[in-house]
């Protein structure tokens, strides 16, 4: 949702007019549909159909690019935000998609750390590892 909300905001401003919110677009909208791409695949529980393939490594290795493209795309669209814009609604709305970038990128981040967790197995509880430990 935060980053459907980035780059709707762009996407009504007049973001063709500055090379800078070319990228932003690029980065939210593609990453975007590959995280509703991951949704779909882990809502209709198709990761089990391919079980070959690791996903909690592929969501992990995901998530960590998906991280680093937003912190580009944050500070880029942070950084072409200008308060002297003639359009008032355009430095709102640049303002909002930045600070929801932010966000976006954050959020990124918690799920790199937390995808690295199950992926190294480090998500155990006290019951599971009592199970494990004892059987």
């Amino acid at each position: 949702v935060l980053g459907l909300l980035v780059w709707a905001l762009i996407a009504d401003t007049t973001y063709y007019l500055h090379a800078a919110y070319g990228w932003v677009m690029f980065v939210s909208i593609f990453v975007w549909i590959l995280t509703v791409l991951f949704f779909v695949i882990y809502l209709l529980q198709l990761q089990l159909k391919f079980y070959v393939i690791p996903w909690p490594l592929v969501l992990m290795i995901f998530n960590a690019i998906a991280s680093v493209l937003y912190v580009t795309a944050f500070v880029t669209c942070a950084a072409a935000v200008q308060p002297t814009s003639w359009r008032q609604w355009d430095y709102n709305r640049r303002a909002a998609a930045s600070f929801f970038a932010c966000l976006v990128m954050i959020t990124y981040v918690a799920s790199t750390f937390f995808s690295f967790r199950a992926w190294k197995g480090l998500g155990s509880n006290a019951a599971t590892s009592q199970v494990t430990d004892h059987a």
